[in-house]
């Protein structure tokens, strides 16, 4: 298939380089699935075409900055496969399972792992499923993009994530009011205190705005704390 390549800025192109190294055809082809088919079947939105790489590749890839070596990661909410997708172009070291509610975005993201021959597993689910936390849970990294407010991603994607190991989401602008509003749940659902981390400074403009949860403890449900504390 003819593959048309999406504009960016010499800046942008400098930066796909570096970040995707040997693998920027890869990206290349996957911005052109994503304003191609992507577009056509309602993945991305038709204004995002001349944008692709700063606002959505770039934007993705630099989380591989907090990511360690070798991690087992989960995206949760893929969507477009953002940020997984990226992720995985820019750090081939890492096992990545895409995970998708929508069995329309889930054909998609599978139709585009096997065009790049990505080692990316595909799994339809939803995040808050006691059987989608027992196929895919454990993970060392959780990431999601535009998924849902902090409280809730966090109820959503804490208990995939094994102790010690991170939640990383890509937020906006209001990162600081919602990780202050939404502290109490995080700490609910078993999180330890949150960190707002700028990625890729000297990537994309403006850095990538991640929230970053630890988790610290399984959350204990509320029936079993009332239970604990009758038998004292």
């Amino acid at each position: 298939m003819f593959h048309v390549k999406q504009p960016m800025s010499p800046d942008a192109h400098d930066a796909a380089q570096t970040v995707f190294a040997d693998r920027y055809p890869l990206a290349e082809r996957y911005a052109a699935l994503l304003a191609s088919s992507g577009v056509d079947r309602g993945l991305i939105g038709p204004r995002e075409g001349d944008r692709l790489w700063e606002r959505h590749l770039l934007n993705s890839a630099v989380l591989a900055e907090l990511v360690p070596q070798g991690c087992r990661v989960l995206d949760v909410g893929s969507g477009a496969g953002l940020p997984g997708i990226p992720l995985a172009l820019a750090r081939p070291d890492l096992s990545i399972v895409l995970l998708e509610p929508m069995a329309r975005r889930v054909a998609w993201l599978r139709e585009v792992v096997t065009a790049l021959g990505l080692t990316v597993e595909v799994h339809r689910g939803r995040a808050e499923d006691p059987v989608v936390r027992a196929e895919v849970g454990g993970n060392d990294v959780v990431t999601a993009r535009a998924v849902a407010p902090l409280g809730r991603l966090a109820s959503w994607s804490l208990p995939l994530v094994a102790p010690g190991g991170r939640l990383l989401a890509i937020k906006g602008a209001g990162a600081d009011e919602e990780a202050s509003r939404d502290v109490a749940a995080v700490q609910a659902a078993g999180g330890a205190a949150v960190e707002i981390v700028q990625c890729g400074a000297n990537i994309v403009h403006p850095p990538t705005t991640v929230i970053v949860v630890r988790r610290v403890a399984q959350r204990v449900p509320r029936l079993a704390k009332a239970r604990r504390r009758k038998d004292r």
